[in-house]
C-alpha cells in the first residue's frame, strides 16, 4: 500500500499538472469504486469542476474544487493516480478516467480494485471516518517528541501494531514502520509502554528521517506504485530491512528475519534489534 511518502511524491508531481485544470468529462469503467455519492450523482458533480488545489492527509488525497467540493482518493494496495497527455497509450488497468480542458487526462488505474473515492462538500469531509480520525503524522509540528512519548506511555501493545495505527500516527505503513524500528534498534514486538525514554526519542527521530528519505528518493516501487507522472521511486534500494529476509543486515551483517507482527509480514535484524 503507498504510505505517506509514496502519497506526497504523487501529490507533488500531479500538482502543477492538474491545478486550476476543469474536468470537462469523467469516464467511470469501475462505478464501485466510487463511495460517495452514487456513481451517477458523483459524474454529474464533478464535471465542470476547476481543480483549486491538491492536498494531502495521511495517505489520503484531497482534490480541492469550484463551490467548496472537495474529491477524496484513497489508493489502498494497488491504486495509481497519475497525469497522461492525450494521445498516450492507456494503462490496462485504468478504472477512471478525467479528462482535463487542455485533453490531458488524469487517470485512476488499480489492480486490485480497492481503491476509494468520495466527493462532497468540505464541510461533509467528517462522513470519511478514516479521514476524520488520523492522527498527527511526522514532519509536522503536531508530531512533536512530546506528543509521542506521552502517546506510547500509554499504549500496552506491541510497538509494531501502535506505530501502524493510523489514529495515533497517520501516514505511516508496513514498509517503513519496519525502517523506523530498525534504525532506531528497537524490536518490533516489544511492548510501546515498555519503551526507554533514549529508546522514544530515538525512534521519534528515525521516523522522521524515515519518512523524509522516503520523500526524497520518490517512494519505494516494488510493483505497483507510481508517481504522478507514472515513474517508479528509487527509495526500494536504500532499505535497511524491509523486503531483505536472509539477506546480511547492512550495519552487522546478521541475516534478516521475517516474522508475523501486527498480522503484518514483518522484517527486523535479529542482533540490531534485540
Amino acid at each position: 500500500m503507498p504510505e505517506l511518502p509514496e502519497v506526497e511524491t504523487i501529490r507533488r508531481t500531479l500538482a502543477d499538472k492538474v491545478s486550476q485544470r476543469v474536468i470537462k468529462k469523467v469516464e467511470l469503467l469501475l462505478p464501485r469504486l466510487i463511495k460517495w455519492p452514487g456513481p451517477g450523482e458523483f459524474q454529474a458533480m464533478i464535471t465542470g469542476k476547476r481543480i483549486r488545489q491538491l492536498t494531502r492527509r495521511g495517505k489520503y488525497l484531497l482534490f480541492h474544487l469550484d463551490e467548496n467540493m472537495v474529491m477524496v482518493v484513497h489508493l489502498r494496495m494497488t491504486g495509481r493516480l497519475y497525469f497522461q497527455h492525450k494521445d498516450e497509450a492507456r494503462d490496462k488497468y485504468m478504472r477512471i478516467l478525467f479528462t482535463l480542458d487542455n485533453g490531458d487526462v488524469l487517470l485512476y488505474a488499480d489492480t486490485r480494485t480497492l481503491g476509494t473515492l468520495y466527493l462532497m462538500e468540505e464541510n461533509e469531509l467528517w462522513r470519511i471516518s478514516g479521514l476524520q480520525h488520523l492522527g498527527p503524522e511526522p514532519l509536522t509540528l503536531e508530531f512533536s517528541l512530546v506528543y509521542f512519548s506521552a502517546m506510547l506511555k500509554k499504549r500496552p501493545g506491541k510497538i509494531k501494531a501502535v506505530l501502524l495505527n493510523q489514529a495515533l500516527v497517520s501516514g505511516l505503513g508496513n514498509i517503513y514502520v519496519d525502517e523506523s524500528l530498525a534504525q532506531a534498534g528497537i524490536h518490533p514486538e516489544r511492548r510501546a509502554d515498555c519503551l526507554l525514554d533514549k529508546e522514544i526519542e530515538r525512534l521519534y527521530y528515525a521516523v522522521n528521517q524515515v519518512i523524509q528519505a522516503g520523500i526524497d528518493n520518490g517512494g519505494t516501487s516494488f510493483r505497483d506504485y507510481r508517481d504522478g507522472a507514472g515513474r517508479r521511486g528509487s527509495h526500494q534500494e536504500h532499505l535497511q530491512v524491509y523486503g531483505r529476509q536472509a539477506q546480511p543486515c547492512r550495519i552487522c551483517g546478521t541475516p534478516i528475519v521475517k516474522t508475523v507482527v501486527a498480522g503484518r509480514g514483518t522484517h527486523y535484524c535479529p542482533y540490531c534489534q534485540q
